[in-house]
């Protein structure tokens, strides 16, 4: 099992947070929400409060497998600017651990030379903050120990693209099929 912390700063997108808290939940994942904002509250980008289960501060963010961030403005702005969750992403990349990053949120990892020659994707518009990377432009994209996804659309496609990289495929097939996302995707 995988420990994965999932940064919430004010006006994240609820779904592209939240799907792939439920999706890694239900996978069998230990996954932790963790306020940036000094607060247990967090307010999203519509105005959907909702309780993280830690803060930030509260936790030694190396003990993680995986670091997550949701997009939505100003949520992505919010977590670029936070230097703890600037360090954090930046020493977790260094140890090669597993960094997710969706819609508005890769330009945290643009701004910080980590998509330096990979391919990436995000929300289009934001793909020019994405510093030394290509821009594939699909629902998802990993490359090396970086995924990101696109947008809101993406979360569900995100959220297994993790999760198949952290647990066996039978478990994810499994889940898939239950979750009925198979048959939204068209795939048998």
């Amino acid at each position: 099992m995988a420990k994965i912390y999932v940064f919430l700063a004010e006006g994240f997108e609820e779904i592209e947070a939240l799907a792939p808290v439920d999706v890694l939940r239900r996978g069998g994942q230990e996954v932790v929400t963790l306020s940036v904002t000094g607060q247990q509250r967090v307010c999203s980008s519509h105005g959907v409060t909702i309780e993280a289960d830690q803060l930030l501060e509260d936790v030694n963010v190396d003990d993680a497998d995986v670091l997550l961030l949701p997009g939505g403005m100003p949520g992505s702005k919010n977590l670029n600017e936070h230097e703890g969750v600037r360090q954090a992403l930046v020493s977790h990349h260094q140890r090669g651990r597993l960094i997710g990053a969706i819609c508005a949120a890769p330009m945290v990892l643009g701004n910080l030379g980590l998509l330096i020659g990979r391919r990436a994707t995000c929300s289009p518009g934001f793909e020019v903050y994405l510093d030394g990377a290509t821009y594939t432009g699909d629902l998802v994209t990993t490359d090396g120990n970086i995924i990101t996804g696109e947008g809101p659309a993406a979360s569900l496609p995100y959220a297994y693209t993790i999760l198949r990289q952290l647990t066996d495929a039978e478990i994810v097939d499994t889940l898939e099929h239950k979750m009925q996302y198979r048959h939204l995707m068209g795939i048998q």
